[in-house]
């Protein structure tokens, strides 16, 4: 009896290990099944469309499997369907952003200009323009300026440059230039609408200017002779003489005298206060006030008489403070000069 009840135990053991076996290879079956069921996809890119089936889960690996290469700048999309899913490439646009002056690349991906411009950090202000609509959707290839345009009123200085003005003079030998006054800018100020772009001046209106310093031309005396013709009217700049004869002096200072004419007719004959013979271009002065051995180039202030070289060499009990007296060889020489004004050159 014993016998008969284990055998019937066995037995019903071996049915429902049988059972459970079953079970476990119907359930690998069908996980077996799931994992190497293919999936159908629809790609769409850009507007081409593919029709592919993969057991492969990852997009990319799709994409490769049917040619369609994507880059970093490329976007990838998935989207899960009941019985297919959905990739779609949104392909990144180059778009060229000149941005003050500065050009940057960005990429797109379809959407406006000013949504563009702003994910990446390119802000606007109230003198900021675009030269194409804010709303513009980007494309590959587009171009876009951004600009900052200020406007402002300045005050400035600026200069007057000097002009050079040539004399020509037989005195000098061609071709030798001597300058007489040497030139000097001038300064005005002025107020002008400035346009400034990206922070660079674009364009100056002037509305005033004002001068306050005028400039001083440059004279230069031009040689046109061959050095040995004479002319009376020297040339006279700043610290230059051109005589008549073509010598060129260099002078300090000028100051105005009254000026009379003696000769050896007069007293004092022959010799003068410092033992030199009297002659023309020895004259006499007020040794306090022009000491003696000075060297002068004398003039009078019409013009009319041009005593030339002169030293301080004689005195006269009548010439003091600013007067001085001319020596001539003739006596109505003398007296036709008479009294005048006259213009010395102190020569240094």
């Amino acid at each position: 009896m014993e016998l008969l009840l284990a055998y019937f135990k066995n037995k019903t053991l071996a049915l429902r290990t049988a059972a459970i076996a079953a079970v476990a290879i119907a359930a690998l079956t069908v996980l077996s099944q799931t994992a190497f069921a293919k999936t159908s996809y629809v790609i769409d890119d850009g507007g081409q469309v593919f029709y592919h089936t993969s057991y492969a889960s990852d997009p990319v690996d799709v994409l490769t499997e049917v040619g369609v290469d994507v880059d970093e700048n490329d976007r990838i999309q998935t989207t899960r369907g009941a019985d297919t899913d959905r990739i779609t490439v949104i392909r990144g646009m180059e778009v060229t952003v000149v941005d003050r002056g500065v050009t940057r690349t960005l990429v797109s991906y379809g959407e406006t200009l000013s949504e563009l411009l702003n994910s990446n950090g390119i802000a606007l202000n109230e003198n900021s323009s675009v030269d194409l609509p804010l709303q513009t959707t980007t494309f590959d290839g587009m171009v876009a300026v951004v600009k900052d345009t200020v406007t402002s009123t300045d005050t400035y200085t600026e200069v007057i440059p000097y002009e050079v003005i040539y004399r020509e003079t037989s005195a000098l030998a061609e071709g030798t230039q001597v300058v007489l006054v040497q030139g000097q800018d001038g300064e005005q100020v002025c107020t002008a609408e400035c346009t400034y772009v990206n922070g660079l001046e674009e364009r100056r209106n002037v509305l005033s200017c004002q001068v306050v310093r005028e400039p001083v031309a440059q004279v230069v005396a031009v040689g046109t002779g061959d050095g040995t013709a004479t002319q009376k009217a020297p040339l006279i700049g700043d610290g230059v003489i051109v005589t008549g004869e073509g010598d060129v002096l260099t002078f300090t200072h000028r100051e105005t005298f009254l000026a009379t004419a003696y000769s050896r007719s007069c007293e004092g004959g022959q010799v003068t206060a410092t033992g030199t013979v009297t002659r023309v271009g020895a004259i006499a002065v007020d040794p306090d006030v022009i000491p003696y051995g000075t060297r002068m180039f004398i003039v009078t202030k019409d013009g009319q008489y041009i005593y030339g070289v002169a030293t301080a060499e004689d005195c006269g009990g009548s010439i003091q403070g600013h007067r001085v007296d001319l020596f001539y060889e003739s006596k109505e020489y003398c007296l036709e000069f008479g009294m005048r004004y006259v213009d010395i050159y102190f020569l240094g």
